[in-house]
């Protein structure tokens, strides 16, 4: 039977986990106890980002209502993979598309934002993503009944994509063996939807299939804005981080927070660390992901995690953050390098050489 996709946002979803143990027994937990760490690989999305999917569900939603019309522009705020997102599905359904994003964002995010036919507004990097939706409101006034912004951060077309794909998927693929889910924070959207989904959350339909489940959310220990919202403390100085696509500075109303029992706090530094661990197994993936699987080990280090079956997000894929300063000694290594003489019978004089030999 031929299985052709028509379009590429039909590409989304349908993600793989594969196994992380590798990393636990490097971080010296004893894994014959049973303990078993996943990742959840959205990074294989047709755009390599968990974002493909509320991209997808929020355009969907807009043009069901009827409020998202040809020769309408999209404008949002984003701190890049949401904007991918919308501009390859904006690209691929004739929709203008403008994205606002602070200033610290990857230059290769911008690039593919560039190439996907996006317009890209850079805001200073101090006021985060609060200051790219002051400046995305300004654009929509400016364009009138010709723009539209879906708000990706209270859009509730977010939460409901992961409870209709994310977590089915991940309950179908774990065989319903998933003791605690881990996810960044960036919407919220991952983290809410699939709990609400394996939890059960009467309000959006979902009978329990684990109410048990352990959701934690992550954040950059530099902005931990949710720790406080569930009643924890910020520890140490709070401000600017390099975790991209978490912390956004605010609160989300896509973030249900009724859903999510722990908080844990990454720092910048560790979630590069980890985020180059998974490199380093052979899965490029970016520093989100690392804060990610930073936290889902530092979980899997309890004595309580004996016999449990972690899940963890990898949000995206790794090769947008190359310019991320995660990467400077390798980027550097990278345009140091030299060309060297090849063996006779080439003269090496005719590529640069000042010998035959070299």
């Amino acid at each position: 039977m031929v299985n052709i996709a028509a379009r590429p946002s039909d590409l989304i979803g349908n993600t793989p986990l594969i196994d992380l143990n590798k990393i636990l027994e490097d971080e010296g937990v004893d894994i014959s106890k049973g303990t078993k760490l996943v990742g959840k690989l959205e990074s294989l999305g047709p755009c390599s980002s968990v974002k493909d999917r509320i991209g997808r569900s929020m355009i969907d939603d807009a043009e069901k209502r009827g409020v998202l019309k040809p020769g309408m522009t999209l404008v949002e705020a984003t701190s890049g993979n949401t904007g991918i997102a919308l501009a390859f599905i904006a690209r691929e359904r004739g929709y203008g598309c403008i994205l606002t994003m602070p200033e610290t964002m990857s230059v290769e995010r911008r690039m593919m934002l560039l190439a996907l036919g996006a317009k890209v507004v850079l805001t200073p990097k101090e006021t985060a993503v609060k200051g790219a939706l002051a400046k995305a409101n300004e654009i929509l006034a400016e364009l009138g009944d010709k723009g539209i912004m879906l708000n990706q951060f209270e859009n509730m077309a977010n939460p409901k994509i992961h409870r209709e794909t994310t977590g089915p998927e991940i309950w179908k693929d774990s065989d319903g063996l998933i003791d605690v889910l881990v996810s960044g924070v960036g919407t919220g959207g991952t983290v809410s939807g699939v709990s609400q989904y394996i939890k059960g959350s009467e309000k959006h339909g979902c009978l329990p299939l684990k109410p048990e489940l352990h959701s934690i959310a992550v954040e950059p220990k530099e902005q931990m804005l949710i720790t406080e919202a569930k009643g924890g403390k910020k520890e140490g100085p709070q401000g600017p981080h390099k975790i991209q696509g978490m912390g956004a500075g605010i609160i989300p109303g896509t973030l249900d927070l009724d859903m999510v029992d722990e908080v844990v706090a990454i720092h910048s530094d560790e979630a590069c660390k980890y985020s180059k661990e998974l490199w380093l197994m052979g899965l490029p993936a970016g520093v989100s992901a690392g804060a990610i699987v930073g936290a889902a080990v530092g979980v899997c280090k309890r004595p309580e995690m004996n016999g449990k079956f972690v899940v963890a997000i990898i949000p995206s894929f790794g090769e947008r953050y190359f310019t991320h300063p995660m990467f400077s000694d390798i980027k550097k290594e990278a345009e140091e390098m030299k060309k060297v003489p090849l063996p006779e019978p080439f003269d090496n004089t005719a590529y640069g050489f000042a010998t035959p030999r070299g």
